[in-house]
Order: C-alpha cells, then structure tokens, then sequence
C-alpha cells in the first residue's frame, strides 16, 4: 500500500489545438517534511523584517533543525528512523509552542501575523500527519 499519487489533467489552447497535461503530485513525509520546514524558516524571517524581534526568529530555527533531521536522514539510512523520530519531535514541540503562546496573541491582533501562524500551523499539522502515516505504514510492512 503506497502513497495516494493524484493526476489531475487539463487542457491547454495553443492556437487551434488542445494538448492534455498530466500533472502528478506524490506527497510523502519527506516532501512534508521539506515544505514545513521552508514554511517555518520563511514565516518567521518574515516575522523578523515585520515585527523586528529577535524571538520570531524561534519558528526559523526549528525550521533549520528540522530540514537538518532530513538532510541526515537521506544521507544516512541507518540514522533515518532516529533523525525522523527527531524530525516528529521539534514539529510537535513548534506546533505547541505556536498554538499555546502565539496563537491567541495573533487572534487578537489579526492581520499578516495571523496568516503567518496559520501558514505554520497548516504545515506543521499536514506534517505530522504525513509522519505519522509513514510510520503506520512502516510498521505494518515489518
């Protein structure tokens, strides 16, 4: 049992002709894992340039680790199970530190600051759920 893979097709027009492109997306908890990072890293320096203090750095920084984890994981096999496990760990640990203390600040204050944390908070929730999914799916292929 594999990773759902989606193709959604369309038409484009070139003059008189209709060409169907096939697109498809294959989403694991590597890719997740990827975009939450880039997320994290992007929203909080983001953070940084709007609100200029030094602790919106903190979503950056677990961004960092996080990509780290999977560096070392697709470099080396034998470390991959430790550095995922690792990987799940600094993504709850943001996920709650977002929710507990962030979120009803940025619900008070509204704007760009709240589409920053939903931004994080979206990608974090989607990664976790792709860990999770791959580590069902590890244990039943023992």
């Amino acid at each position: 049992m594999g990773f759902p893979t989606f193709f959604p097709t369309f038409s484009m027009g070139l003059g008189d002709k209709y060409y169907k492109i096939k697109i498809g997306v294959f989403m694991n908890s590597k890719n997740a894992n990827i975009i939450n990072s880039a997320s994290l890293i992007i929203m909080g320096i983001w953070g940084f340039f709007e609100v200029s203090s030094v602790t919106a750095f903190i979503p950056s920084i677990f961004g960092v680790l996080i990509f780290t984890c999977y560096l070392i994981s697709r470099k080396n096999q034998k470390l991959n199970i430790i550095f995922s496990h690792i990987a799940v760990l600094l993504t709850i640990l943001i996920l709650v530190a977002l929710i507990s203390t962030r979120l009803p600040k940025s619900i008070d204050e509204g704007g760009w600051g709240l589409l920053r944390l939903l931004v994080m908070l979206g990608t974090s929730s989607f990664s976790i759920t792709m860990f999770i999914k791959s580590f069902i799916e590890a244990r039943q292929n023992k």
